[in-house]
């Protein structure tokens, strides 16, 4: 793959109960595109993945919520998981990372129930956005468009549905990732 994205720093956000495929397939395309990637968590030590409801493998965190500014990085990926963003939405250092990311008008790519963060950062309003499909009544009171799609880009933000969307979501955000700063994103999200 060529190096699109080399020179670039992305924080992974998640915690236990992320969707492993959701987490370790847009990880191995970021870093084979040249980034350097960052597992970033509400706790220091490991985290648990699942597939599907199931426990599957342990992945160790680089960084807490409370060490990092997204500043420090060019880009943040949010994977799904019921558990996952369930549990980061409740963590108000999670979710001003988050925003951060948008007020400076970064790329984000958030996957499944991922987009709950969103919701709870509060920069869904005048995006359109897909999910997983029990997300779109959160999506629309939080003022958004939700959108039954593959992936669907607006504006920097990359969003898909559910593992059998990876391939066309990490093809996008690899894409959105190498472009940068979205001018407008951040004026939005202002």
């Amino acid at each position: 793959m060529e190096q699109e994205l080399s020179g670039k720093r992305v924080a992974f956000l998640a915690t236990d109960g992320v969707e492993q495929v959701e987490l370790t397939r847009p990880w191995d395309v970021t870093k084979e595109a040249g980034a350097e990637v960052e597992l970033v968590s509400l706790k220091p030590g490991e985290i648990q993945a699942v597939q599907h409801q199931d426990k599957s493998e342990r992945f160790q965190v680089d960084r807490t919520v409370e060490e990092v500014r997204a500043e420090n990085y060019d880009a943040l990926v949010i994977p799904g998981g019921v558990a996952n963003p369930d549990r980061m939405r409740t963590d108000p250092r999670a979710v001003g990372f988050v925003r951060a990311f948008f007020q400076a008008g970064k790329p984000v790519a958030v996957i499944c129930h991922g987009p709950w963060m969103l919701v709870e950062a509060d920069v869904v309003r005048g995006r359109t956005v897909t999910s997983w499909p029990s997300l779109q009544t959160d999506i629309r009171n939080a003022g958004g468009l939700w959108v039954d799609e593959e992936v669907h880009v607006d504006n920097g933000l990359v969003t898909s549905r559910k593992p059998d969307d990876l391939p066309a979501f990490c093809a996008k955000l690899v894409e959105e990732f190498a472009e940068g700063v979205h001018q407008r994103q951040a004026a939005a999200a202002r």
